[in-house]
């Protein structure tokens, strides 16, 4: 499988968090996460990055690359801090517990 969306029009960035977040073509498709589950993971990611020291883009899509089903995560970059998250969350590895919190949230 090859997630096309995989940090959710940019919500698992953790970038929109309020109604105000959501100006511009981008902040439009995150809105409809802006719900208790969606507030659920951004906190999951919110405590794996304080644990790694890494931030919430890399930390998601270190766990879709966690999932044995998940071949390659498609998400995109708009200026060159974007790139270097994707780049660094490649060598990103999540602890077990990490993807446990990271995997209940998402349910």
């Amino acid at each position: 499988m090859i997630p096309y969306f995989s940090l959710a029009s940019g919500f698992l960035t953790g970038k929109y968090r309020r109604e105000s977040d959501l100006k511009g073509v981008r902040g439009a498709g995150a809105g409809s996460m802006l719900n208790s589950r969606g507030f659920k993971i951004l906190a999951a990611l919110d405590t794996v990055s304080a644990e790694l020291n890494a931030n919430p883009a890399q930390v998601a899509l270190a766990w879709l690359m966690a999932k044995p089903g998940i071949t390659a995560p498609i998400a995109s970059a708009t200026s060159p801090e974007q790139l270097q998250d994707l780049i660094a969350a490649t060598r990103l590895v999540l602890p077990p517990q990490a993807v446990a919190l990271l995997d209940e949230a998402g349910a």
